[in-house]
């Protein structure tokens, strides 16, 4: 199955960002873009690609043990980028962001330790991705209309690994599937 692990926002907190981005629909060119559905706003901490049903339980333990070291701490979305000449917007985040560093880098340690190839390790870039085009696009309008964007703050309280069901069906438009498979409180709680 494919799997990554993630902090997914609140529900008012993704209500907040689909009214900023529902603006960002109004900005000339925004039906050039393949808009992500918010099923896929998340932050990822570890994206670990096809991994074998037998080797689940082990990073899930692992998962486990780094979420039960990792204390709960602040987050919030805020302002926005881009990722290769505009083949990815996206929404930043605020708040607490070396606590969200170490998560991710203990997201990915687990993954290494249940045996997944990780490839080379990369600094960790808390994004949120909210549009995508297969080819470069000038998307400085939008990145300067979420620069001024700050949503709610929240307290992030759990690690999640997440199953990605992507489309098979070929219709234009439609939205890969996110689907929790294990949940883990940060700092044992809960």
């Amino acid at each position: 199955m494919r799997l990554f692990a993630a902090v997914l926002p609140p529900q008012d907190v993704i209500d907040e960002l689909a009214s900023e981005v529902a603006l960002l629909h109004t900005l000339p060119g925004a039906d050039g873009l393949h808009w992500t559905g918010r099923p896929g706003w998340h932050f990822t901490l570890a994206f670990y690609g096809e991994v074998d049903d037998d080797v689940v339980p082990d990073l899930s333990a692992r998962l486990e043990r780094a979420a039960h070291r990792s204390a709960p701490f602040e987050l919030s979305v805020r302002s926005g980028g881009q990722f290769g000449h505009g083949r990815a917007l996206w929404a930043g985040a605020g708040g607490d962001l070396p606590a969200l560093g170490l998560l991710a880098d203990r997201a990915e340690a687990a993954a290494r330790k249940a045996g997944l190839d990780m490839g080379e390790h990369r600094r960790y870039k808390a994004h949120l991705t909210v549009a995508r085009s297969r080819n470069a696009v000038d998307v400085r309008p939008y990145v300067e209309a979420l620069h001024a964007f700050q949503g709610r703050t929240w307290t992030v309280g759990e690690l999640v690994l997440v199953r990605s069901n992507l489309p098979r069906s070929g219709v234009p438009g439609e939205q890969p599937r996110y689907e929790p498979v294990g949940r883990w409180a940060l700092g044992g709680a809960g």
